[in-house]
């Protein structure tokens, strides 16, 4: 079915998610109440070499190995995400390891950890909050993290190269 050599493809339908409560070894399909496509990824999840498309929201509880194109991510106090994301909002609670593009709005709240290259348009950080490696500010829907130079120049990019 999947081949360990080969990233897969995951397009969720609307009203999509992955299921922690399937037994052991399997991943069941559970319906959420929205008209958006949402994928869930439960606690005792692994998904790893994926590239996840058609996905307007992501939330990770557990551990995503991926890439995406997306809406919005939030990333739960537990959950992990390691890759690359390029999305409108990312909201992380837990930790997000990669490359990180937020195009409106980059949210790192008291729990949150962001490591890696990270471009945004706005950013929120709560106390406690944690920001390692580039941070560049972004023009607002900026795709591919094209930094706009007059937001650095103006003093809105950071240059973190805190050990982590």
């Amino acid at each position: 079915m999947f081949s360990k050599a080969q990233p897969q493809t995951l397009r969720p339908s609307p009203q999509m998610a992955v299921s922690s409560a399937a037994p052991a070894g399997t991943a069941a399909v559970k319906a959420i109440p929205t008209a958006a496509a949402q994928l869930v990824v439960g606690p005792t999840i692994n998904l790893k070499g994926a590239e996840i498309l058609d996905c307007d929201t992501l939330i990770v509880e557990g551990l995503v190995e991926a890439t995406i194109d997306s809406r919005v991510i939030r990333v739960a106090r537990n959950g992990r995400f390691n890759g690359t994301a390029s999305v409108d909002i990312a909201e992380i609670w837990g930790r997000f390891e990669g490359a990180l593009t937020a195009r409106n709005l980059l949210i790192v709240h008291a729990s949150g950890q962001v490591a890696g290259k990270i471009h945004y348009a706005r950013i929120r950080v709560e106390e406690g909050g944690e920001l390692h490696g580039d941070v560049e500010a972004v023009q607002a829907g900026a795709v591919d993290g094209a930094v706009d130079r007059s937001a650095a120049d103006a003093g809105r990019s950071l240059k973190a190269t805190m050990a982590g």
